[in-house]
């Protein structure tokens, strides 16, 4: 009795008793779940142009990073680094279509997840030869200061990133919902086939998607790179990603958000007031508990679409 009170009771005394301190605890954990949602953003786009989980969009993240940084490194002014980085992104993504994903239309879903598997290594090992493996700070001139609001600390960065985060949500849905390429791209997520058939050059769409796809990548590389230097361990927020394309659904831009908004607060909260309950660490393993028992109760995620399927 004594330890369920623990557990579930003294949290939230604990609330009552510092509302500010709650309020800035969820507040970090708000604009940190925005930070996951910009990686699973790529994802999302990805899974909705092939059906297929894109396992290397943590290492495009990175890639990304490295890019920038390294222009910079070389003497680029911040806004040249960032345009030449988005040709590289548009010309990885022409790289893609053409050498990986032209040869494996129409090939099994598993056939595509491995060669993105194998991307993944690759982008990490180019990366690594062209531009190091130190650890490397990058400066786009978003400070990264704290202030306060009524009593809550506010990172000036991470607010940053949530509003551009909002902005990329807005416009992928718009993107979407309402043009023809976007339509084109669900059409082609549901059969590529049926969609070839009817004149949707696949081709064409896999480049625009994944050249969407290294954007979103480029803009959570320079927030995450801006928050914590461009590392290598950069890479592994994919698998924090899984966690909210489990919560959000692999298929929705808004879930994806949703999901990464949730998964940021749960943890911080956790952390916060059950971690000492633990032995700490909970931030670490909070998200995939969450993401395994919405696998049991709702396995499409929040906004996943449920699959009938009748035989």
């Amino acid at each position: 009795m004594e330890l369920l009170k623990a557990i579930f009771v003294s949290p939230f005394a604990d609330m009552a008793g510092a509302p500010a301190f709650f309020a800035e605890v969820v507040l970090s954990g708000l604009l940190t779940g925005v930070m996951y949602s910009l990686v699973a953003l790529g994802f999302v786009l990805i899974f909705k142009a092939s059906g297929v989980f894109n396992f290397a969009q943590g290492s495009m993240v990175l890639f990304a990073a490295l890019t920038l940084v390294g222009l910079m490194e070389h003497g680029a002014p911040v806004w040249l680094a960032f345009v030449l980085t988005l040709a590289v992104m548009t010309g990885l993504a022409w790289l893609i279509e053409r050498l990986m994903l032209r040869p494996l239309v129409n090939q099994p879903d598993i056939s595509l997840f491995m060669a993105t598997l194998g991307l993944s290594y690759l982008l990490e090992g180019v990366g690594q030869l062209a531009w190091g493996s130190n650890v490397k700070r990058l400066d786009v001139g978003i400070p990264d200061q704290s202030f306060k609001v009524l009593g809550v600390l506010v990172n000036e960065l991470e607010l940053s990133a949530a509003g551009i985060a909002a902005v990329l949500v807005a416009v992928l849905a718009v993107f979407f919902q309402s043009t023809k390429v976007g339509r084109a791209l669900r059409a082609v997520a549901d059969d590529h086939q049926a969609a070839q058939s009817v004149g949707i050059p696949l081709n064409t769409i896999w480049l625009i998607v994944w050249s969407v796809a290294g954007i979103v990548a480029l803009v959570a590389g320079v927030m995450w790179g801006a928050k914590s230097g461009v590392q290598f361990s950069l890479a592994l927020i994919a698998l924090k990603a899984l966690p909210v394309l489990i919560l959000g659904g692999f298929t929705s831009v808004p879930g994806a958000i949703v999901g990464g908004l949730i998964i940021g607060v749960g943890e911080k909260v956790a952390e916060v007031y059950w971690g000492p309950l633990a032995g700490g660490a909970i931030e670490n393993w909070f998200a995939y508990m969450l993401a395994l028992a919405f696998l049991l109760f709702r396995p499409q995620g929040l906004f996943g679409e449920r699959i009938i399927e009748r035989v």
